[in-house]
C-alpha cells in the first residue's frame, strides 16, 4: 500500500516528465506502475511498448500524435505499439508499462467522465473497462456508507483510489492511494463517504 500523496516526485530522464514510482522492475526498462507528471509542454520522444503500455489520465489532458485525452480517459497500448506522448497544458497519469499478455491487442480509448455506470454487487456501481482472459479492469463507484461482502482475491487485485476513502479490516485509503493485494488475500471493504476506484483484477497469479 502507497499514499502516494506522500511520496515526492522524481525526475526521470527527460526534461518536464516526474514521477512517483509504485513498483519498478528495473531501472528504465520492464513491468513498471507508476505516477507521471508531464509539465506543461513537456514531450516524450517517439517510443515503442513492447509489452504494452496502460494509461489512466488522473488531471489535465495528456496527448499525442493520435488524440488529445482528458481527465478519466483509459487507454490501453497494445504490445508492439508506437506513439509520441504530450501534454500542451500538463497532466497526471497513473501508467502500467510492460505487463500486458502478448495475445492481448485491443487498443482501448474510454472517456469514463461520459461512460455509463451499470449496477454491480452489494448496491454498488460499475464501469468496465477491459477484460482479456483472468485480467479484469473497471472503475467502481461506492455510495455512502457502503459495505462490500468479505471476498478472496482470486489471482490478485490492484486499487487506485480516485475519490474518497477506501476502508478495511487492515486500515484506511485515501483519495491518491494505491494498494496491490496478492493471490488468495482476503478482506471487507467499506466507505462512509461517497468514493471511486480504479481496480484490476486477475492479473497477479503465481
Amino acid at each position: 500500500m502507497i499514499d502516494t500523496n506522500e511520496r515526492e516526485w522524481e525526475a526521470s530522464p527527460l526534461p518536464g516528465v516526474w514521477r512517483k514510482p509504485l513498483e519498478r522492475e528495473a531501472a528504465e526498462h520492464g513491468r513498471t506502475t507508476s505516477v507521471v507528471r508531464f509539465d506543461p509542454g513537456s514531450c516524450f520522444p517517439e517510443h515503442a511498448h513492447p509489452l504494452g503500455e496502460e494509461i489512466l489520465v488522473l488531471e489535465g489532458v495528456f496527448s499525442d500524435e493520435y488524440g488529445d485525452y482528458e481527465t478519466g480517459t483509459y487507454l490501453r497500448n497494445p504490445p508492439g505499439s508506437r506513439h509520441t506522448p504530450f501534454s500542451k497544458q500538463g497532466c497526471v497519469l497513473l501508467v502500467k508499462l510492460d505487463q500486458f499478455d502478448a495475445e492481448d491487442t485491443e487498443s482501448v480509448r474510454i472517456e469514463t467522465h461520459k461512460a455509463a455506470w451499470m449496477p454491480g454487487e452489494s448496491g454498488l456501481e460499475m464501469m468496465p473497462l477491459h477484460d482479456f482472459d483472468h485480467e479484469n479492469v473497471a472503475l467502481m463507484k461506492w455510495s455512502a456508507n457502503t459495505r462490500f461482502l468479505p471476498h478472496r482475491h482470486f489471482g490478485g487485485e490492484e486499487v487506485y483510489v480516485l475519490k474518497g476513502t477506501l476502508e478495511d479490516e487492515y486500515g484506511h485509503y485515501p483519495a491518491g492511494t494505491w494498494i496491490r493485494s496478492p493471490h488468495n488475500s482476503e478482506h471487507c471493504p467499506y466507505v462512509e463517504d461517497e468514493a471511486v476506484i480504479w481496480i484490476k483484477k486477475g492479473h497477479l497469479l503465481p
